[in-house]
């Protein structure tokens, strides 16, 4: 039997990139909305609650909204939104991070989706923390650059309109506020004491993402070398499929001694790389913010949650 899907928020980028992501899928009825009723909270409820599993790609008040609509005890839900991801009730739908996390996923109704960014300092983060490597009370930094599709629709048509300044064609830096969205989910899933400063650059490319987090040996819970670090995450990591460990120092698949953001566009994997030196180590992770970063998890998720292949629909 196929499993009926509600996207609450189709129009949107995620939700266009889960609709194209289901083209090929025999196993999913793709329940949809009639135009004029997209907005219909009456016709939304009822989709909701005639699917088995709804996404929703929404800002966050209405995910909010749009999740109290669902009073189905058997529907599932996975939020695209920043709304739950720190919420009591709803499990973080990143499975990689543990047996735990895929367990929960797996029995869950609730699933909050991670954001791009902080899908790419957790993946570094998350296990130094867990293996004493770094102080929970570490001060901590991440330096990110990501295309412009992260911005969502508005800075998508702006960036390709002939409304773009000459400052939109270089690297720009913002939530200088040290207050961006992201934050919360990164402290809280790191089981951080402080939150991290974080530094985001929107450039002009479409997508694609680098999470950098540099660290400082002689402040970790002992003096650590890039080797040490990189076994500890390729033990982490072992035996999964989209989240791969790379060679230390990066030589093989950055062999000018670049890191390109866009090298991932269009997949669903994350790549780690180790590099530095034994007083300072540089950790990065290489994303597409469309996919694993938005809707390649979102899929993964609902993969996990239906018991089917896990990879199903982003290969």
């Amino acid at each position: 039997m196929k499993a009926k899907v509600f996207i609450d928020g189709s129009a949107g980028t995620t939700g266009l990139q889960i609709f194209e992501r289901f083209k090929n899928r025999d196993d999913i009825e793709i329940l949809t909305i009639d135009e004029e009723k997209r907005k219909d909270i009456n016709e939304r409820a009822k989709l909701i609650n005639e699917s088995d599993v709804t996404f929703l790609c929404l800002p966050d008040a209405a995910a909010k909204e749009a999740a109290a609509l669902c009073t189905d005890p058997d529907t599932r839900i996975i939020d695209a939104s920043t709304a739950h991801r720190t919420a009591d009730g709803w499990d973080y739908g990143f499975p990689e991070l543990s047996e735990g996390h895929r367990e929960r996923i797996k029995r869950s109704k609730r699933v909050a989706n991670p954001g791009c960014y902080a899908s790419g300092f957790i993946s570094l983060v998350y296990p130094l923390v867990k293996a004493g490597v770094i102080p929970e009370d570490y001060p901590l930094t991440a330096h990110a650059v990501s295309g412009y599709s992260g911005g969502g629709k508005k800075m998508i048509e702006t960036l390709e309109s002939d409304a773009k300044t000459e400052e939109m064609f270089s690297p720009r830096q913002y939530a200088l506020g040290q207050t961006h969205k992201h934050l919360p989910e990164m402290q809280k899933v790191c089981g951080l004491k402080y939150a991290p400063m974080f530094n985001p650059i929107v450039d002009d490319y479409y997508c694609g993402m680098v999470v950098s987090v540099p660290l400082v040996t002689r402040c970790l819970s002992k003096r650590y070398t890039p080797a040490d670090i990189h076994e500890i995450l390729s033990e982490h990591y072992v035996g999964e499929h989209f989240v791969k460990v790379m060679e230390i120092g990066g030589a093989q698949t950055l062999p000018d001694g670049f890191i390109a953001a866009n090298t991932l566009a269009g997949t669903n994997n994350m790549q780690l790389f180790v590099c530095g030196n034994n007083d300072q180590i540089l950790l990065m992770s290489r994303l597409d913010n469309l996919g694993k970063g938005a809707s390649g998890a979102a899929i993964q998720n609902m993969n996990i949650m239906l018991g089917t292949d896990e990879t199903k629909g982003l290969e």
